[in-house]
């Protein structure tokens, strides 16, 4: 149920859903109050930091495409009822544990990428995006965009007027409805979905129960899609395939892979969902998450956007809002053709032997303006999009140019002590307004992205942080991704942006 406080516009055939992002709860929380200025005049060279922005009208989507809303905060002003009352109540982390987790998510990111041992290439074929990699792991993080969908399904009886031979004389016929509230992280860098299926331990959630939903189905051992899972299988019990996800940190999600009817909105569903019904989360946090699972959204052929390529366009997009009070979007499918002349695009590659990975070729940085100088071979290893790493990382020999330029053009203001891996931070306490450098990245097919104020600090300090090494590959973190439509056309090999979205 949507709530009354937003409006939009969209066509028929496009559906919409509350969905929220608790990581960018850190705004709010770690930021510092100060006037918000809209519309002053400021050197083209500058922006105001924390911008307002209304929210913007939807545009019309096409017959495929499946429209669901974002949000910042789990307690953002207009959150519907239905969609926070079962969420737990949840203290979000410092900014000292995101930044503990954000390392650990792209360590491990990194480490995936190094242990594939193989360059991409937007040559490889199908064949090739279906190999994998002889272990599979993820991040479990306790941040992240996550969506509020329908998992499972109920009985419900119509008491319509229908034809009394179609239903055997009763004149009733029984329907499936939707079933549990579950809200599930996206996930752009990982595979296997996964929903909870036991009461979790401090209470408070709702969670999946398989037994209430009489369209949910456990795959036998011997079934095409259980010797899909490769290294995510995890063996046999009583008959029911098994899957296992495990952390870098040693924790896991394990449990029955099954089918069931996924609901995300009420004109959009999908009928076998294939995901994981976890029956244990071994050393996650889940007491502390605001989520009960994953939707992930990687390239293999167990995620959530290859087993709906067919009928949603092997495509989806998002736009990360700024503040709690903006909305922001998640699109299951392509928008229309009419809109994607309005995006930068930039060409999509893949790992062969890491296909869950999206990545891309960062070709350089602008500050202000002018062109950082920076060799081209510095960012020969690409970037991975990911859409819960917080904080973008760089080669350092790029990130060091970043940080001389930034602070350059922030020389009024004070500098402050470091935050962890944040080195350049300041101190705005009396300031009113922060006029910030104008920041772009610069893709491959010069694909110029310039950055919102809201993506260039976070508590103050540039967020941004470098890789140990040049040769490690960067990661595009979801801090610069506000405000910028995201779409991830894995059919057609690329990556768009479309600036000021929501």
């Amino acid at each position: 149920m949507l709530s009354s406080c937003f409006s939009y516009l969209c066509s028929a055939s496009a559906s919409l859903l509350l969905v929220s992002l608790p990581v960018q709860q850190q705004t709010r929380k770690y930021g510092t109050t100060r006037v918000h200025v809209c519309g002053d005049p400021l050197a083209e060279a500058e922006s105001c930091l924390f911008r307002t922005h209304g929210v913007s009208t939807v545009p019309n989507g096409d017959q495929n495409a499946t429209w669901l809303r974002l949000s910042l905060s789990l307690m953002a002003p207009c959150s519907p009822p239905s969609s926070s009352s079962h969420r737990r109540k949840q203290k979000p982390p410092s900014l000292g544990e995101l930044l503990r987790q954000d390392d650990l998510r792209v360590q491990n990111i990194q480490m995936t990428v190094l242990s594939a041992g193989d360059d991409d290439d937007n040559a490889a074929d199908d064949e090739k995006v279906k190999k994998r990699p002889a272990k599979s792991t993820t991040t479990a993080m306790e941040h992240g965009p996550v969506v509020d969908v329908n998992v499972g399904s109920a009985n419900s009886i119509s008491t319509s007027r229908i034809d009394p031979m179609a239903t055997g004389g009763g004149g009733r016929r029984r329907r499936s409805m939707p079933g549990t509230v579950q809200t599930m992280m996206v996930d752009t860098a990982s595979d296997v979905p996964w929903v909870q299926c036991h009461p979790p331990p401090t209470g408070g959630s709702r969670f999946f129960d398989p037994t209430r939903s009489p369209t949910y189905a456990p795959f036998p051992c011997g079934s095409p899609a259980c010797a899909r899972l490769g290294p995510y299988g995890n063996g046999c019990i009583n008959g029911q395939c098994q899957y296992r996800v495990t952390y870098p940190d040693g924790s896991s999600t394990l449990g029955t892979y099954s089918s069931d009817l996924l609901t995300i909105t009420r004109t959009t569903a999908v009928r076998s969902l294939q995901f994981g019904c976890s029956q244990a989360e071994q050393g996650l946090s889940q007491a502390s998450s605001s989520s009960s699972g994953t939707m992930s959204l990687g390239g293999g052929p167990e995620s959530l956007v290859s087993q709906t390529a067919a009928t949603h366009g092997n495509a989806f997009s998002y736009c990360v809002p700024p503040t709690p009070s903006d909305a922001g979007f998640f699109v299951l499918g392509k928008p229309p053709s009419s809109r994607t002349r309005t995006f930068v695009a930039t060409p999509m590659l893949r790992f062969t032997q890491a296909p869950t990975l999206y990545r891309v070729l960062l070709r350089g940085i602008t500050v202000a303006g002018p062109r950082l100088n920076v060799p081209a071979t510095v960012f020969a290893a690409g970037s991975v999009m990911d859409s819960r790493t917080a904080i973008t990382r760089l080669p350092p020999t790029a990130y060091q140019a970043l940080r001389a330029a930034f602070r350059s053009r922030m020389g009024p203001y004070r500098l402050a002590p470091p935050k962890g891996s944040l080195d350049t931070c300041y101190d705005f306490t009396g300031v009113m307004v922060v006029r910030v450098p104008r920041v772009a990245l610069v893709f491959d097919r010069n694909a110029a992205v310039e950055l919102d104020a809201s993506g260039i600090l976070l508590d103050d300090c540039l967020a941004f942080a470098p890789n140990g090494d040049d040769r490690a590959p960067g990661i595009i973190g979801n801090v610069q991704q506000q405000t910028i439509e995201v779409l991830y056309d894995v059919g057609g090999r690329s990556v768009g942006f479309r600036l000021g979205a929501c």
